[in-house]
Parts: structure tokens; C-alpha cells; sequence
């Protein structure tokens, strides 16, 4: 194989990378930004799945609570950050929960 023949060689795999690496970004740009909890608009009480599961801000103001220490903050659906004073949780997909409230579908972490 020539000199010639290897920087083609060289050029051609070059090239592809960068096509590569471009569509790649492409791809990427257009995907949706995942939602950081910050930006998740704040549960309202009245949202028609809130008043179902009987959420409530404020879980010591809550009515058939089981045990006085159960809050979102440590349910296995919720996933906030620990101290912070609300994050997501899988019952409320696209909104963020006070990590003191409290709903029926309570499930303590084991």
C-alpha cells in the first residue's frame, strides 16, 4: 500500500468519525431535556389526582394517616433528594410533591 493509499485511508475514517460524532449530536439536540425537580410545577391539592388520593401539603394535618411520621419524604414513590423540601413522585408524573406531605398511597421504604 502506497503513501498515497494510507492518507486516503486516513481521511476516509476521519471523515466518517466526524459524520459520526455530527449525526450523533444532531440526535441528542433533539432530544426532549429531562426535567430536574426544580423545574417540576408544585402539586396543587386541588388536581383531580390529588383530591383522589387525598394528598395534602402538610401530612400532620392529614386524616387516616396510619403512623404520624409517614410524609412523602419517605415513601417508595418518592423520588426527591434528601432535605429538599419537594421532589418528584411516580404517583404525580411531571409534578413535585412537599416532601412533608402526604397521600393514601402512602408505601413506607423498608
Amino acid at each position: 500500500m502506497s503513501q498515497h493509499d494510507q492518507n486516503n485511508e486516513g481521511r476516509r475514517r476521519f471523515l466518517k468519525a466526524a459524520a459520526g460524532g455530527v449525526a450523533a449530536a444532531a440526535v441528542l439536540g433533539t432530544l426532549p431535556r429531562i426535567a430536574s425537580a426544580q423545574d417540576l410545577p408544585h402539586l396543587s391539592p386541588t388536581d383531580p389526582t390529588a383530591l383522589a388520593l387525598k394528598y395534602v401539603e402538610d401530612g400532620s394535618k392529614a386524616s387516616g394517616k396510619k403512623d404520624p411520621k409517614d410524609a412523602c419524604m419517605n415513601c417508595n414513590f418518592y423520588s426527591g433528594k434528601a432535605g429538599a423540601s419537594w421532589g418528584p413522585c411516580q404517583l404525580f408524573p411531571g409534578k413535585a410533591v412537599a416532601a412533608n406531605g402526604w397521600c393514601v398511597s402512602h408505601a413506607a421504604m423498608m
